[in-house]
């Protein structure tokens, strides 16, 4: 493969620019190595992340030191290099809110610190690198003019870039002091006559930031809480879904083939981040949950997915590509979670509902998703499912039990409805027939009525109401957890076999914090503040977490950032801030 060699870094290295359609890694060289366009789930036009070809770079010249940071409450990036002759930073942001057809990459160059030299590789490639960039045009006004596949490109600042089997490449020199645009579109469709104007796009971006994502100042920790925010900002789009991961095939183990693409609208995950948002005073992102999952389930009812695209539509069959993949992983595009049934979705759509109910955020079509939600849990609650590990289907008593607390949840938040009482009196069957089956003699509950293994989904339910926090089970299961699952205030999800749990599979962030939860809501305010910092600290060094966390590599594994971990850290740090004996405190 001919073109520019830029190799991909450890997922700790890497940022996420999102501008809710679509997002970009950017690693510490200053390289986006990944790149989906024009909408999440489409193919990618810089791909070296997976092994494919198509990487735009702005990389300091000579030996260097990389760094960084976001600025407060949003996704806009500062890359920082400490070079031998000084210091250059360049500000970074996709435009946001993000266009559904076209995309605006500003990139920003400054001379901080003595003269920036500075290299740029544009080398765009369509359909994961697959697709040939025809010879590009030039204007007399400087602005390059791209094609690579059904995407069409227009960049300005580099009117002196040349052109060669590389791509666009130029080299940069910036007095000390200056400033320095550059300005990528990228679009399926015919671009605007006019090319965007850099000053105007960089203020209505900060300007949305600002609007989009709140102070969180009644939280534990207000700027974890508000970058966590903005990337489940950065990560919903303009119909309200919410893409569960920016990336497609990065390994949560090396060569161990678990391998999945992210770049979908899970029902369960969506709904998680809605009442993140409820729990910590983000309404935007909680009405864009309840618009989403409400349109899914008032159209397939019963039959709800537990996945689709950020368009509504069926989340397509999973397909190998002839890549690399990134180191350890295979590539691929499609995820089988397509013909799964998972139970637990209609339970956390209820919690979400209700949650907005509770918020005065529900409307009447809510109200009709969430009756289709308890007609769908009474038809189908017998039916084995897949779970939330999406597993081969099972009795799982995390869905049951989730969809316990979404109806208690429901009933409480709007109490005289027809379906408050019908969803109390199936509550109160699946409880009684979960507890005569799925109950261990030493008083936890099994993660099925065969599996007396201890699983730390189950530390769920009861945070959301399904049980009272007194409950013997609840505190049983929590020690069961704790016992079995946790080592050195990190935890895992379950025990696959007889190895030691750090070797079958990395730390499960998502549980490390429903953990915090958990003992949060016994009391144990101590504990609660260890399991929570402890998890805090297992991100990257921008701030973002992945599904995993390798515990004796101090690696992140899976696809990046995770969004469902977002949630959780984002919920823990409003409810820690809680008094949890108050009634504002039920999760559910």
């Amino acid at each position: 493969m001919t073109g520019p060699h830029f190799p991909p870094h450890a997922l700790h290295d890497y940022a996420l620019l999102a501008d809710g359609e679509r997002g970009a890694l950017i690693g510490p060289d200053g390289a986006i190595d990944w790149l989906c366009a024009p909408a999440w789930h489409d193919d990618a036009v810089f791909s070296s992340l997976i092994g494919g070809r198509g990487v735009y770079a702005v990389t300091p010249r000579g030996r260097y030191v990389p760094g960084g940071y976001y600025e407060e409450g949003t996704l806009i990036r500062r890359s920082r290099w400490i070079t031998t002759d000084g210091v250059i930073e360049c500000r970074e942001s996709l435009a946001f809110p993000g266009e559904a057809a076209r995309l605006v990459l500003l990139r920003q160059l400054m001379a901080v610190d003595g003269t920036a030299h500075v290299r740029v590789v544009l080398d765009a490639h369509a359909d994961y690198g697959r697709a040939p960039c025809a010879t590009p045009r030039r204007d007399d006004d400087g602005v390059w003019h791209l094609s690579s596949g059904r995407h069409r490109l227009r960049w300005q600042g580099a009117p002196a870039a040349t052109w060669d089997e590389r791509g666009l490449t130029a080299g940069l020199v910036l007095a000390p002091g200056e400033r320095h645009d550059l300005v990528l579109e990228c679009s399926a469709a015919p671009l605007p006559r006019t090319p965007p104007w850099a000053a105007e796009v960089w203020e209505a971006t900060e300007r949305a930031w600002r609007r989009e994502v709140p102070a969180m100042d009644r939280t534990v920790a207000p700027e974890d809480a508000r970058r966590a925010c903005a990337v489940l900002r950065g990560l919903t789009a303009h119909g309200g879904g919410m893409v569960a991961a920016a990336t497609t095939s990065l390994p949560e183990r090396a060569e161990a083939g678990r391998n999945y693409d992210y770049r979908y609208v899970w029902i369960r995950d969506q709904s998680l981040a809605g009442q993140a948002a409820a729990a910590s005073g983000a309404p935007g992102l909680l009405d864009a949950a309840v618009r989403f999952v409400g349109e899914r389930l008032l159209a397939d009812g019963p039959r709800l997915a537990p996945a689709y695209t950020v368009h509504g539509s069926p989340v397509p069959g999973q397909r190998e590509l002839d890549l690399p993949g990134y180191p350890g992983g295979s590539s691929r595009t499609g995820n089988h979670v397509e013909k799964q049934f998972q139970l637990d979705s209609f339970g956390e759509a209820l919690l979400l509902f209700a949650a907005a109910e509770r918020a005065g955020r529900l409307d009447d079509d809510g109200r009709r998703a969430a009756d289709l939600a308890v007609r769908a849990i009474a038809e189908r609650w017998r039916e084995p499912d897949a779970g939330i590990w999406e597993l081969p289907p099972a009795r799982w008593t995390h869905s049951r039990l989730t969809c316990v607390a979404g109806l208690r949840a429901l009933a409480d938040a709007a109490p005289g409805r027809p379906a408050a009482d019908t969803g109390t009196r199936l509550a109160d069957t699946l409880l009684a027939e979960t507890a005569a089956t799925a109950l261990d003699r030493d008083g936890h509950w099994r993660r099925t009525p065969d599996d007396p293994r201890a699983d730390a989904a189950l530390l769920l339910p009861p945070l959301r109401g399904a049980l009272p926090p007194g409950d013997p089970r609840t505190r049983a299961t929590l020690a069961a957890c704790r016992d079995q699952l946790a080592r050195d205030h990190f935890v895992y999800r379950f025990r696959h076999d007889e190895r030691p749990l750090e070797e079958a599979e990395g730390a499960f962030l998502l549980c490390g914090f429903a953990m915090a939860l958990a003992e949060h809501q016994q009391g144990d305010e101590t504990e609660a503040y260890r399991w929570f910092e402890r998890n805090r600290g297992a991100c990257g060094s921008s701030g973002l977490y992945a599904e995993e966390f390798d515990v004796a590599q101090r690696q992140l594994r899976g696809n990046l950032p995770q969004a469902f971990v977002h949630a959780l850290l984002l919920e823990a740090a409003a409810r820690l801030a809680q008094d949890p004996s108050s009634p504002a405190h039920t999760a559910g």
